[in-house]
């Protein structure tokens, strides 16, 4: 599957069309007043929200996009038609920001918003326009205002109401395939999920949760190391998490090492990220034995915390009836609070 949540484009307005300098020209007129026409205003550029992607993989391949001049007046003072709007379509949760100075002018956060970014050019006054008592046949005319350019970058933010977060290989690719419909690659090693995944988990009272698998972080992804920078970005706009721990991953100290070592990332990344409601799936209970951490020891120190853990297999699906009941129970609990 092609992926791609970032780009930087340019995006460039038309031109508007020149006015037009001519005069009546009819038989027994032989010296009509002025009739240019006014020149056409420029095409804008405008960008559409779409449920319809979910990548802003077409824009890898074009990175400049500029939308039709207006044209030129003509005479009888007809004028130029005007540009045809460049439409570009982008993925709902696209945020689109300036390039060069960092300002976010768009965020496309809802089926069908639009914006018009860039406006085009206006088009040249013609020469009828010019006329007075003291010059009856002028013979000027305006030019048309020139389009304007800007470059952009261009990110999308998954609109997923559930992030499932942890270290590289803690099961969230299958955990995403037991709880939805979803179907992403999935194989024993670390960085299997190169793209964030997105399923649809439908609730007992017949409300449907999206929910997404963020590639695994690592140490110092929030300053750039390995792939899980690149998917932080997606947890921003979920308004619950689900943490996976691997109950068979050894720590160094700290029981809880893996889940500190993510909580860390997500502050540095952006503090209202460790704010969100919180679950901790502690996960591959199908192979637990003596060798690996307490359970009780963990969830004693994640209730310290003051945060639930739900222990699971996804792999068996053991705890998952569980595990969606918490779920119906958090989103029923959102609603109530929404004004």
């Amino acid at each position: 599957m092609d992926f791609a949540d970032e780009v930087v484009i340019t995006v460039r307005s038309g031109n508007g069309g020149p006015g037009c300098i001519s005069f009546r020209r009819e038989k027994y007129i032989p010296k009509g007043g002025p009739d240019g026409g006014d020149g056409g205003k420029g095409g804008s550029i405008i960008f559409h929200a779409t449920k319809k992607l979910h990548s802003l993989i077409d824009f890898t391949s074009q990175k400049y996009f500029k939308a039709p001049n207006g044209e030129p007046g003509k005479g009888n003072k007809k004028s130029g038609k005007n540009g045809v709007d460049l439409i570009l379509k982008v993925p709902v949760g696209t945020v689109i920001e300036d390039y060069d100075n960092g300002e976010i002018l768009a965020d496309l956060s809802d089926e069908k918003d639009e914006i018009i970014l860039i406006s085009g050019g206006q088009g040249g006054k013609g020469n009828c326009h010019f006329a007075t008592s003291v010059n009856r046949a002028p013979r000027i005319a305006q030019p048309g205002l020139p389009g304007r350019q800007r470059r952009l970058r261009l990110t999308l933010k998954f609109m997923a109401d559930i992030g499932i977060v942890g270290f590289p290989n803690a099961g969230k690719s299958t955990l995403l395939t037991r709880l939805t419909r979803a179907h992403p690659k999935v194989d024993s090693y670390p960085f299997t999920t190169l793209i964030p995944h997105l399923g649809v988990i439908g609730l007992s009272n017949g409300n449907t949760v999206v929910i997404a698998d963020i590639p695994g972080l690592i140490e110092g992804a929030a300053h750039g190391r390995g792939l899980g920078h690149r998917f932080l970005k997606h947890i921003e706009r979920t308004k619950f998490i689900l943490h996976l721990l691997d109950i068979t991953y050894t720590p160094s100290q700290d029981i809880l090492e893996d889940f500190h070592m993510v909580r860390r990332e997500m502050e540095a990344y952006n503090p209202i990220l460790i704010d969100k409601p919180c679950i901790v799936l502690i996960n591959k209970m199908d192979l637990y034995n003596s060798g690996h951490r307490d359970i009780t020891k963990i969830q004693q120190a994640l209730s310290g915390l003051g945060i639930e853990s739900l222990p699971i297999s996804a792999k068996k699906d053991e705890g998952l009836d569980r595990l969606r009941d918490i779920i119906q129970e958090m989103w029923t609990s959102y609603q109530d609070l929404r004004p």
